[in-house]
């Protein structure tokens, strides 16, 4: 017979499993990082479309796309990298929101009042309340400021009224985290904020008080640089969370930057991040941190660019892979690539499953025998149907003797898909299917595709490989050299001054606004 003892471990043993069920359930709640949206914009049209990005990654892409219906309401979650500043853009307008993983966000407001005028519930008010009131107070403030007259100041005065400055809004900061029941992490981000752009200000002063003053000779005290180490001692957390502190450091790095290119740039060739990771390498005392998002920065800002040749991108891929160190910098500077760049020409085609208007399945691969253009698109695409559409008839009646087409919808239902492929393409040839998902589809992710990179166009060779880059115009001349190599046709060419008359006839009202690289 067992003991009470015997029966009441035995009793927990069997209890065990549903216990921990309960711990791992609560474990996953406590650390999901998934934001719920919802929300309305009064009077919005159902065209626009509505994504967040995080604010403080090097080389961000959307984390999410959401529709608008007819009465302008929206809803929709993502995965939050991190606790922090993202942005919303709406109507090619953007907004700034605090957010934290696990949080419910509601958003509403006029949508021509946005972005300037808008509510936020739910669990992300009070951090987003706290912003705003810290915002109104700096702005009020920052109006009484005149910068150049503190550039011209002597170098005591100027740090005792830098410290005020730093202070007053230090002050209202805490008195605004009070008042609206802040958390103390966006408390301490905005502390951070003031800390970096104090430096920025600091730095203006170091630059320009030589000149200001008629003084060439001037060279900032150890009480300067001690001041400036004192507001620096997070420079990590700052790193990490703070573009505008990466701002201050490149600042703060550019005359010998400059110099270093004047004395060492050997060809017109060489990209601006490899004379950049260069002049890195230099900085013996300088953190592999710093120098990652610093590189990352210089490589985001120009040479990963839309129209690499691959020459350039293969210079890129050396210097992700040779001088970045951190593990989610590279990550996502591999991933910005390949967003801009898109597969590499002679690769095998992902292998996504894409959806008939019958709903049988197929796949992009299936496609062979000849060349085949592929459209990515979706209905909401600005202007796609007076601009692109009439475009795509004559590709298509030229070249479809020798070429197949490959429709691919990205709209966010099936019914939308059959709807838009039954009216839009109607009489075109090709092949009408449809990503399931949507933006969030697999064929979405394996081509890298977002909603600023819609229509795009790609060729794929008679054996079902990569055989351009992308396109995001039928007119664009490499894409029309690609068709003509692989169907053996010649098409047209457009006389340029008639191309020109027609640009000064078109009304710039209806002309596509270009759409920003994310």
């Amino acid at each position: 017979m067992k003991s009470k003892i015997q029966n009441f471990f035995y009793a927990q043993k069997n209890k065990a499993p549903f216990f921990v069920m309960i711990l791992m359930a609560f474990a996953v709640m406590s650390c999901s990082k998934k934001v719920e949206v919802t929300g309305n914009f009064a009077g919005g049209s159902p065209l626009e479309r509505i994504e967040f990005v995080e604010a403080s990654g090097v080389a961000t892409l959307p984390l999410v796309n959401m529709g608008v219906d007819s009465k302008g309401s929206f809803s929709g979650s993502f995965e939050a990298p991190k606790d922090g500043m993202y942005v919303m853009s709406y109507a090619g307008k953007t907004a700034m929101i605090y957010l934290k993983g696990g949080q419910d966000l509601n958003i509403s407001g006029q949508a021509s009042n946005f972005p300037n005028q808008f509510t936020v519930t739910g669990d992300a008010k009070n951090n987003n309340d706290f912003l705003l009131e810290v915002q109104k107070f700096i702005q009020s403030y920052a109006s009484k400021i005149n910068v150049g007259e503190l550039v011209s100041k002597e170098e005591a005065n100027f740090l005792k009224d830098v410290e005020k400055i730093r202070l007053d809004i230090e002050n209202n900061i805490d008195v605004s985290g009070k008042k609206t029941s802040a958390d103390k992490d966006v408390i301490q981000w905005k502390k951070d904020e003031l800390n970096a752009s104090i430096l920025q200000l600091m730095n203006q002063y170091e630059v320009n008080h030589p000149q200001a003053t008629q003084n060439p000779n001037f060279k900032a005290s150890k009480n300067f640089k001690d001041a400036m180490a004192k507001l620096d001692k997070e420079s990590d957390r700052m790193l990490r969370n703070q573009p505008i502190y990466r701002n201050y450091l490149l600042g703060s790095l550019s005359p010998e930057f400059q110099k270093f290119v004047s004395t060492h740039k050997k060809s017109d060739t060489e990209l601006s991040s490899e004379m950049f990771a260069q002049f890195l390498d230099t900085k013996k005392d300088m953190s592999q941190l710093t120098k990652d998002y610093l590189l990352a920065f210089v490589l985001t800002s120009g040479d990963i660019a839309p129209g690499m040749t691959p020459e350039i991108s293969n210079k890129i891929s050396k210097i992700i892979s040779e001088k970045i160190k951190d593990a989610q910098i590279k990550k996502d500077l591999e991933r910005i690539q390949f967003v801009i760049s898109g597969p590499k020409i002679g690769e095998a085609v992902p292998k996504a499953k894409l959806i008939k208007a019958d709903g049988s399945a197929v796949e992009l691969s299936d496609v062979k025998g000849k060349p085949t253009l592929v459209m990515f698109y979706s209905s909401w695409n600005p202007y796609i149907t007076e601009a692109t559409i009439p475009v795509l008839k004559e590709v298509v009646n030229f070249y479809k003797s020798k070429v197949d087409f490959t429709y691919v919808n990205l709209d966010d239902t099936k019914e939308q898909f059959t709807k838009t492929s039954g009216a839009m393409l109607k009489g075109i040839a090709g092949n009408n299917v449809y990503g399931e998902g949507g933006m969030n589809s697999e064929i979405a992710k394996e081509f890298g595709l977002y909603g600023f990179k819609l229509p795009s166009f790609i060729v794929l060779d008679k054996d079902g490989k990569i055989a351009s880059q992308f396109f995001g115009s039928l007119g664009d001349p490499g894409l029309i050299t690609v068709l003509d190599k692989l169907s053996g046709l010649k098409a047209p060419t457009v006389q340029p001054e008639v191309q020109l008359q027609n640009d000064l006839l078109a009304d710039p009202s209806q002309m596509p606004e270009e759409q920003p690289t994310k």
